[in-house]
């Protein structure tokens, strides 16, 4: 193998670049797209439940429920609340005649729903966030991949 033909070929390396980059920005734009649509979905869900924060919140008091600070304000006060009335104790710890045991377990499904939708908000804006940097990732390889095909042939 002669020199000239071990040299590499900026125009040859320049397309696969290229495909990498395209795919690249694709995926980073489906990415956006994907967690907009459960943003938007989680909270169209928690908004047609028509839930507003409790009066006695630290946060929130009154809001209506459609976002992850006020679902986790509400679950904050929905475990005070069960916890006032079984007196401290957890679902786990009350006796399984006390009649104030099924209070904190509706309250306790409350709050894992709530927690739910705040995690999905979180995935949701985490999948937008990544889809955002792969898709500029993309972006700086399309540039390299344009400056590689611009390139002069190596000389012999």
């Amino acid at each position: 193998m002669s020199a000239t033909t071990a040299k590499a070929n900026p125009t040859g390396v320049a397309k696969p670049v290229r495909l990498i980059a395209l795919l690249l920005m694709l995926a980073g734009l489906v990415m956006v797209a994907a967690g907009a649509v459960t943003w938007f979905t989680v909270q169209s869900q928690l908004a047609d439940e028509r839930i507003t924060v409790s009066e006695d919140a630290d946060w929130f008091a009154g809001d209506k429920i459609d976002g992850p600070l006020t679902a986790y304000s509400e679950a904050q006060v929905i475990e005070k609340h069960a916890l006032e009335a079984s007196k401290g104790k957890t679902y786990a710890e009350l006796d399984r005649e006390d009649p104030v045991r099924a209070t904190v377990m509706n309250g306790s499904f409350l709050r894992a729903s709530l927690f739910t939708s705040v995690v999905s908000f979180g995935i949701a804006a985490m999948a937008m966030g990544l889809g955002v940097v792969i898709a500029l990732i993309g972006y700086a390889l399309f540039l390299v991949a344009r400056r590689l095909a611009a390139a002069p042939e190596p000389a012999v």
